[in-house]
């Protein structure tokens, strides 16, 4: 008995949160010619600095790594076959990996700022001090930060994909005495453009869900600061399970 109270007050809070989600997601899309105000364009392009730029580092070198472990192992199995590199490449990479780990590291590094960001200004009452100013705190705090995310994953997924792609293919011309061009050329007799759409599918509909997820957690903290590192673990959380769900949705539909 005890167990069925649980698991439907769980089910309440994951619809709960569901139905926030939603609620925000369609407020944005609503309202996304705010983004053309200059006090609204300029938090856009500080979440755009922070999320997008100064991850760049840090997802070249995974993309270069993931890049090499991929092309090594398809050699060692397969053999030095540019087609089946390239297929396998686009496969993975594009349609797969680019995607996802591009979400996977917004969240990590980006999710858990939101969230406590936005947390601690609700705890410090800036979100209050916004609203006696009559400014909308949701219009200035959340609308060009869900943009900011979303454009920040897209651009993030094809600069992950090219690094690993171009990082593997040098790794293996330089160490495995592959022809690059040679290379090059099964790369693009694989990429076609439903690959590409159904990369920028899923770069779109993740960043819009990592970047939702964490303005509503971050701004769902109320008056104590113990709140925060709880929002955040939520965020991430329940980021990264939309993320797997909705990866998962995508890819099932695209074989259908």
């Amino acid at each position: 008995m005890i167990s069925a109270l649980k698991i439907g007050r769980s089910i309440i809070k994951a619809f709960g949160y569901l139905t926030g989600y939603y609620n925000l997601l369609c407020y944005f899309i609503k309202n996304i010619s705010l983004l053309g105000r200059a006090p609204i364009r300029s938090v856009l392009y500080k979440q755009l600095y922070f999320t997008g730029i100064e991850a760049l580092s840090k997802v070249a070198a995974i993309g270069i790594l993931i890049g090499i472990v991929i092309i090594t192992q398809v050699i060692n199995i397969a053999g030095a076959n540019a087609v089946l590199i390239g297929k396998i490449l686009i496969w993975t990479v594009v349609r797969e990996l680019g995607p996802l780990l591009a979400a996977i590291i917004i969240i990590a590094r980006s999710g858990t700022a939101i969230s406590s960001e936005l947390g601690s200004m609700k705890v410090n009452n800036e979100a209050d001090s916004l609203r006696i100013m009559g400014i909308d705190p949701v219009d200035y705090l959340l609308v060009p930060r869900i943009a900011g995310i979303t454009i920040s994953v897209f651009i993030l997924t094809f600069y992950f994909q090219i690094t690993a792609v171009a990082g593997g293919l040098a790794f293996t011309s330089v160490f495995k005495g592959l022809p690059f061009l040679q290379n090059i050329k099964g790369i693009f007799s694989a990429l076609g453009l439903f690959e590409v759409v159904v990369s920028l599918a899923k770069s779109l509909v993740f960043g819009l869900l990592i970047s939702t997820v964490s303005c509503y957690q971050g701004f769902s903290v109320e008056a104590s600061i113990t709140e925060i590192p709880q929002a955040a673990t939520r965020a991430v959380m329940q980021s990264l399970f939309l993320v797997f769900i909705f990866d998962g949705i995508i890819t099932l539909i695209s074989f259908a």
